[in-house]
C-alpha cells in the first residue's frame, strides 16, 4: 500500500516538475527578448551603434552556453534545485540592474555573467535534461513541452515589452520584468529541489547496448569516430545558429526600419515564435520518430533558409507575417533535434556531456549571429546583407547534415 502511495505521489509530482520547467523557461527566456525589443531605444538613448546592444545579446548566449556545461555537471551531482534557484535570482536581479546602467560595459557584464553564465545556463538544456529523468515513456513529449516554453515566451514577451517601452520607457520595463521574474521564478525553482524517483530511470532513458569498438552504443556512421562526429555536428550547429540568431536579434529593428511601427514589428517577432511553437508541438515529434534526428535537422533547417532568403527581398507587413511564420517553423524544430542526433549517433553513456558541449557550440553560433547583424547593419545601413549572409551559413549547415545523412544511409 505504501509503495503504491509513493508511486502515485511521484506520478503527480512529475507533472508538477514538467509545469515548473515550462514556466521557468517561459519567464526566464524573457531576458533574451527584452534586449531584442528594446534594442533601438537603448541605442538611441545612449547614442550607441546597434552593435553595442547586439553584443549584449551575443554575450547572453556565450555565457549561457559556457555555464550550461558547468550547470549540467552540477545538476548531475546535486539535482536541479540549486541551479534553478541561482538562475531565478540572477535573471531577476540582472534585469533590475540593467534598468540602472550608464555605460556599455555594465550592460555587457550583466548580460554575460548574471543573465548568461549564471542565469540562462540553467534555463535551456539543463531543464530539458532534468525533465527527461522524470518521464520514462513520454520523454519526447515532455522535452517538447519544456522547449515550447521558449517559443511561447517569444509570442508573449515582445508585445508586452513593446507596450511597456512605449508607456514607461525601457529602464522601467527592465525593472518591472526583473521584479516579476523574482516573484515567479524563485517559487518555481523550489519545485526542482526534489530529485527524480530513482537512478534506475536514467538507465531507462539511456540504455547501454555494447559495441565491440567503443563499448557503447555507436551510430551507423561507422567511418567517423565519436570525437570527429561531435566536431562535425558542432560545425553544423554553429552554421544554423548564426543564421537563426540574425532574425531573432534584429527582426524587430529590421521591420521598424522599413517604416512599420514598433508594435507591428514586435508582432512579427511573435509570429516567428508562434511558428516555432507550432513546429515543436505538432511537426517535430512525427518527423523525428519517422525519419530520425538528422533528417529532422535537414528538414527544419531548409525552412529556416527559405525564411532568411525571403526576409532579404520582401518588405510588406503581410509578407513579414508569413515569412516570420516560415522562419519560426524551421527554427523551432532545429535545436531540439540535436539532442536526438546525439542519442542516435554518439555513445549513449556520454549523452549528457556531449549534448551540453553541442549546445555550447550552438550558443557560440547564436552569439556570432547576434553580433554580426548589428555589425553588418552599421556598415551597410541595412539588414538585407546580413540576412543573405545568414542564409549562406544555413546552406553550409545543410551541406554538412546532408553529407551525414548520405553516410548514414550508405553504411
Amino acid at each position: 500500500m505504501g509503495n503504491r502511495l509513493i508511486a502515485a505521489l511521484d506520478e503527480n509530482y512529475r507533472f508538477l516538475v514538467l509545469f515548473a520547467s515550462f514556466a521557468l523557461m517561459l519567464v526566464g527566456t524573457g531576458s533574451m527578448f527584452a534586449v531584442v525589443v528594446l534594442l533601438k531605444s537603448m541605442a538611441q538613448d545612449f547614442d550607441w551603434p546597434r552593435s553595442v546592444p547586439s553584443i549584449a545579446f551575443s554575450l547572453l548566449y556565450v555565457g549561457g552556453g559556457t555555464g550550461g556545461i558547468l550547470t549540467g555537471h552540477w545538476m548531475d551531482r546535486s539535482g536541479m534545485g540549486l541551479p534553478a534557484l541561482v538562475a531565478a535570482v540572477m535573471v531577476g536581479c540582472g534585469a533590475i540592474l540593467v534598468s540602472a546602467i550608464t555605460q556599455s560595459w555594465q550592460l555587457f557584464l550583466i548580460y554575460g555573467f548574471m543573465l548568461g553564465l549564471l542565469g540562462y545556463a540553467a534555463i535551456f538544456s539543463p531543464l530539458m535534461s532534468n525533465v527527461i529523468r522524470w518521464f520514462e515513456n513520454r520523454r519526447g513529449t515532455a522535452v517538447g513541452v519544456v522547449a515550447a516554453g521558449q517559443s511561447l515566451a517569444g509570442v508573449i514577451w515582445p508585445p508586452v515589452f513593446d507596450y511597456f517601452n512605449q508607456s514607461i520607457g525601457w529602464r522601467d520595463t527592465y525593472l518591472w520584468y526583473g521584479i516579476f521574474a523574482l516573484c515567479t521564478m524563485v517559487p518555481l525553482s523550489l519545485v526542482m529541489c526534489r530529485r527524480s524517483p530513482s537512478a534506475a530511470l536514467e538507465n531507462a532513458v539511456m540504455p547501454r547496448p555494447v559495441n565491440t569498438r567503443t563499448k557503447t552504443r555507436f551510430s551507423d556512421l561507422a567511418s567517423l569516430s565519436p570525437r570527429t562526429l561531435q566536431c562535425v555536428l558542432g560545425l553544423a550547429i554553429i552554421g544554423c545558429c548564426i543564421a537563426m540568431s540574425l532574425p531573432l536579434g534584429h527582426l524587430v529593428a529590421h521591420v521598424s526600419d522599413l517604416g512599420h511601427s514598433t508594435a507591428r514589428a514586435a508582432e512579427v517577432l511573435s509570429v516567428a515564435l508562434a511558428g516555432s511553437l507550432f513546429s515543436r508541438l505538432t511537426a517535430l515529434g512525427p518527423v523525428v520518430n519517422r525519419y530520425g534526428g538528422l533528417v529532422s535537422i535537414f528538414t527544419f533547417s531548409s525552412f529556416q533558409t527559405a525564411g532568411l532568403l525571403l526576409l532579404a527581398f520582401f518588405d510588406g507587413l503581410l509578407a513579414f507575417y508569413l515569412i516570420a511564420f516560415i522562419f519560426g517553423f524551421g527554427y523551432g524544430g532545429i535545436v531540439p533535434s540535436y539532442p536526438v542526433v546525439v542519442r542516435e549517433t554518439l555513445p549513449v553513456h556520454e549523452g549528457g556531456r556531449r549534448t551540453a558541449i553541442l549546445i555550447f557550440f550552438g550558443a557560440i553560433g547564436m552569439a556570432i549571429g547576434g553580433w554580426l547583424g548589428g555589425f553588418v547593419h552599421d556598415l551597410a545601413g541595412s539588414y538585407t546583407p546580413a540576412f543573405l549572409i545568414g542564409a549562406a551559413f544555413n546552406l553550409c549547415n545543410l551541406a554538412v547534415i546532408g553529407t551525414l545523412i548520405y553516410l548514414d544511409r550508405r553504411t
